[in-house]
């Protein structure tokens, strides 16, 4: 994409006009355009091969895989009236790359959102979007007997182009974004609930709505210019194994919440045939997921709003922190809005990133010596392809990169370290799955050898207070009253859509330094 100047002005423009609230204490506010829009706001993006009980007994043929990105970050959960959505002037896509050449267009699944008023008899001007109590009795159904008290409500459709063939998934059903997690005054039996927003159909599961944020990080620890909680912040053997425990740091995200579109598909859908095994193709993909914003708004008679194209693309991801840690601050605008498939124009940035300099002046270690080629392989190449000197050649993308042929492997014997520092060959950088500790991983990549010999990290190597943590009942999502969705001890979901349920907001909580449970605030 070009038109990186009318991104950022119709960014400017339409910054307001997102049907979630605000929110300005989140985090993943990794440019400042996008930090005012936090409905177009592309925090994390996940592709894996599904590890639920149903994929991992499927032959290797015949595996899934599942595609995540979050928006809206940083939702506290208590923050109503309006609480949280997405935006029906946005155009949220997965786009993947199925032949190793770096343009992530061959399959693209694009996501539209469209929000309805549903006001109840007598109560019209009710000033609360969700009612329950004795007013409704409490949401407990989408649409239907139940639904009365989702006065406010998003549906939203589910689009395949491929070869230039536009498919409609999921038939005629009516998708309908689970609500924010209130209370049980108002979304009571809230797990139900939200399984009936589980829709399926030819081998293809979809989810949209607010689940626990996963990425687990010390913020404030981090952008206080690497003042971690431990000098310097290395971790014991002890303690870089055990992902059940948080050595020294404080969580910036617990009790958190994120809006999430969660799509689950045949491996064989995505492949170079679409319709063979993996092995039969390209079995490496690479994913990135984006926000567009609509050019043009038609208001109609009735009070709406029409968008249509040209979209304007505000946002993009594939790996974790790079826009937030390797891109430099002037040029982050332009990168959100620019294709991945151009990003040697950004290539100075991973050859001498600012972000080892301050490593090494802050932490201490030596880092690797500049141009930093290694970077550049690891996140703009496939396998195989190579540099061409200190630059870094064609194809030069950034995307996040799965090799489908990896098997997936169970929640509960996932390493939050990944292939890099484990035997669990399933995490990032080979796709990325939500507990995946990104933040160590960067850490010791960016900072090199030295980096891995200590065991460097921020401290915090779990997501302990995920609801339904511990867990271990084996049901189906939603089978029993008030279940809770499977997830392990330290916070991985076992089931589709892989988030955990997102916290409530009634009795939400924030686990921080020097709480009960917590760390000091060192």
């Amino acid at each position: 994409m070009r038109p990186q100047k009318l991104a950022l002005a119709l960014l400017l423009g339409v910054a307001g006009m997102s049907f979630a609230a605000p929110t300005w204490a989140a985090s993943h506010r990794e440019a400042p355009l996008i930090a005012l829009d936090p409905a177009a706001d592309n925090t994390d993006v996940y592709f894996f091969v599904s590890y639920d009980a149903a994929n991992l007994a499927r032959p290797a043929a015949q595996r899934r895989a599942t595609l995540i990105a979050n928006f809206v970050p940083g939702q506290d959960p208590a923050d109503g009236p309006n609480y949280f959505g997405f935006d029906d002037n946005v155009l949220y896509r997965f786009h993947i790359d199925n032949n190793a050449d770096g343009r992530a267009e061959d399959v693209v699944f694009e996501i539209r959102f469209k929000t309805e008023s549903r006001p109840i008899a007598g109560l019209e001007g009710a000033p609360l979007p969700f009612l329950g109590g004795a007013l409704t009795g409490g949401i407990t159904a989408l649409d239907g007997p139940g639904a009365a008290g989702l006065t406010r409500r998003q549906t939203y459709s589910v689009t395949m182009v491929k070869r230039g063939v536009r498919t409609p998934l999921f038939g005629n059903q009516e998708l309908v974004v689970v609500p924010s997690n209130i209370g049980f005054s108002t979304t009571p039996n809230y797990e139900q609930l939200a399984a009936q927003g589980l829709y399926s159909d030819a081998g293809m599961r979809v989810f949209a709505g607010p689940r626990a944020e996963t990425f687990y990080i010390d913020l404030g620890a981090v952008f206080d210019t690497l003042n971690l909680r431990r000098t310097p912040p290395a971790l014991t053997p002890a303690e870089d194994a055990n992902d059940f425990a948080d050595p020294f740091g404080s969580n910036r995200f617990s009790g958190f919440n994120v809006q999430t579109i969660a799509l689950e598909v045949p491996i064989a859908l995505l492949t170079g045939d679409g319709k063979g095994p993996a092995t039969t193709a390209q079995p490496v993909l690479g994913v990135y997921a984006s926000s567009a914003r609509a050019r043009t708004r038609v208001l109609q008679k009735d009070g709406t709003a029409t968008y249509s194209p040209p979209w304007i693309q505000v946002s993009r991801m594939a790996n974790p922190l790079v826009n937030e840690l390797i891109i430099g601050t002037p040029a982050k605008d332009r990168w959100n809005a620019t294709d991945p498939a151009d990003e040697a124009l950004f290539q100075d940035f991973y050859k001498a990133p600012v972000i080892a300099a301050a490593l090494q002046a802050l932490v201490g270690p030596m880092v690797p010596a500049t141009p930093r080629t290694d970077l550049m392989s690891a996140l703009l190449k496939y396998p195989g392809q190579t540099v061409k000197g200190d630059a870094c050649g064609n194809p030069c993308s950034e995307l996040l990169r799965l090799d489908t042929r990896v098997a997936p492997t169970p929640a509960s014997l996932q390493n939050r370290l990944g292939m890099l520092f484990s035997a669990d060959k399933a995490g990032w950088p080979n796709g990325r799955r939500p507990n995946d500790d990104v933040t160590d991983i960067a850490l010791r990549v960016v900072g090199g050898a030295n980096y891995i010999g200590v065991r460097a990290g921020d401290g915090v190597n779990r997501l302990g207070d995920a609801p339904g943590a511990g867990t271990a009942d084996g049901l189906a999502y939603g089978v029993d009253v008030g279940a809770r969705l499977d997830v392990t001890a330290n916070g991985i979901a076992a089931e589709f859509p892989f988030l955990p349920t997102p916290h409530d907001g009634r009795d939400r909580r924030h686990v921080d330094c020097d709480e009960l449970g917590a760390n000091l605030c060192n």
